[in-house]
């Protein structure tokens, strides 16, 4: 909207109240328009709804006049810009049109500026021309900003996948912990059952054994009954008393018999159920719980490469899986790391290799780079598959820290393979590659103690 075509004036676009620009103008049913807030303002302090201008009453809540606000918005924003531009091109000291470009002082000149004094020798351009070039220097400038700014949005979503790899990470972490506990109370659940049933069980022989009890309810029956009648007997005459006393005497003399005795071990054998019985179970869960001297270490394993539940074997599967690019992940090397380092002491591990046609294993440093190609170049002491003339199913790994050995061997064979000599100043880890010929099946396995 031009303000030169429509011929507006500031006063033509003036609230009557506050003699500003409209700001919401509201129309009254007398077409006269004000500001909303100074018509409101208005009302309360008369008391009354006239109009300002008229005085003429208004009964409802008058609307915004649309066409007058548009007109106020264009109004002030051609103003703004007229102003804005009247300042940045008028020389502030000769009031002319700035035409030129210092190119000392950085900074617009008019034609006047450029014979004063302060310009001497100095060298100009044209606006446009220097504009031109400034733009371009800037666009250069701004070039590794760009890059930069795509460096951080991909950097962006990589931690965002991180973030939700976290959350994958700890849901499945959780249930996995949930099914191990769960293993744990069943086995307890099961073990306290059968010592129950069993105490039940020993209960009821020993139950059995106490068969003498009827028999003896039976005889302090018949006791009883002898007692009372030979009491009624007493106290009869003399003459039935005489007559009855053959009879009654061998009755008592019949009745008494020896005592009853409880027999040897009739009792429950308590120690045989409470006697260590935490250490018995705990004997018992170890026959259901493994202790694997390695567990490998997920957050190192390259994306081809899938580590089972007990994080105790590696699989190749030569499909790339979308983790995070940690620092601590392989992306060249198809490894994985233990996730327990060695700075000292004796350490032994078997691997089972004969289900992998593409393996090495050994120890490495920890601050041996896993990006890149460079991995096998620095630190690392290993054998691999093809390197001795018979065929491996198992290989074992003897760590002696503090003599700076590691030794391999065939603990089916019980052969030696080869052992590396060497000073360890860093924490070394055991790590595993495991790849695949013609894509066929491959994969490690850490046998636990059981097994050596």
């Amino acid at each position: 909207m031009n303000m030169a075509s429509l011929n507006v004036s500031a006063d033509e676009l003036s609230c009557p109240v506050c003699c500003e620009i409209f700001k919401t103008p509201v129309i009254l049913s007398c077409s006269h328009s004000f500001c909303k807030e100074c018509l409101q303002q208005f009302w309360t302090t008369k008391g009354t709804q006239e109009c300002p201008v008229c005085r003429r009453d208004s009964k409802h809540d008058p609307p915004v006049n649309l066409a007058l606000k548009n007109l106020c918005e264009s109004f002030l924003k051609e103003r703004n810009e007229r102003r804005s531009s009247e300042s940045e091109e008028i020389c502030s000291l000769h009031r002319e049109k700035l035409k030129l470009f210092c190119l000392e002082d950085k900074q617009p000149v008019c034609l006047v500026c450029i014979n004063s004094q302060k310009h001497d020798n100095h060298t100009f351009r044209p606006i446009g021309e220097a504009v031109s070039s400034y733009k371009e220097e800037l666009n250069t400038s701004l070039k590794p900003l760009q890059e930069n700014l795509k460096h951080h949005e991909e950097m962006k979503k990589e931690f965002e996948k991180t973030v939700q790899h976290i959350v994958s990470q700890a849901e499945h972490t959780e249930r996995q912990i949930k099914q191990q506990f769960e293993k744990l109370h069943q086995f307890l659940r099961d073990e306290e059952e059968a010592t129950i049933t069993a105490l039940r069980e020993e209960e009821e022989q020993k139950k059995q054994m106490m068969e003498k009890l009827e028999e003896m309810n039976r005889h302090i029956s018949a006791l009883s009954h002898t007692i009372r009648d030979t009491e009624e007997m007493m106290r009869a005459s003399d003459v039935c008393f005489l007559k009855e006393f053959p009879v009654s005497m061998e009755r008592v003399q019949i009745s008494s018999e020896p005592d009853p005795q409880t027999p040897s071990g009739a009792l429950i054998d308590v120690p045989r159920y409470l006697g260590n019985l935490s250490f018995r179970v705990w004997k018992k869960m170890q026959d259901i719980v493994q202790n694997t001297p390695v567990i490998l270490d997920p957050n190192t394993a390259h994306p081809d490469l899938v580590l089972s539940e007990d994080l105790t074997s590696v699989k190749y599967s030569g499909n790339k899986q979308p983790l995070p690019d940690n620092p601590e992940r392989f992306d060249i090397y198809d490894c994985v790391l233990g996730s327990e380092g060695f700075n000292s002491g004796t350490h032994c591990w078997d691997v089972e290799v004969k289900q992998s046609s593409c393996w090495s294993l050994g120890v490495t440093t920890a601050s041996n780079p896993r990006k890149g190609d460079d991995f096998y170049n620095n630190d690392v002491w290993s054998v691999r598959y093809g390197q001795f003339e018979q065929d491996l199913e198992r290989v074992r790994v003897y760590l002696d820290y503090d003599r700076g050995t590691v030794s391999f061997s065939d603990p089916v064979t019980n052969t030696h393979l080869h052992t590396f000599t060497n000073t360890f100043t860093h924490t070394v880890f055991p790590f595993f590659y495991c790849d695949s010929f013609q894509l066929c099946s491959s994969s490690l396995r850490i046998l636990p103690f059981s097994n050596y």
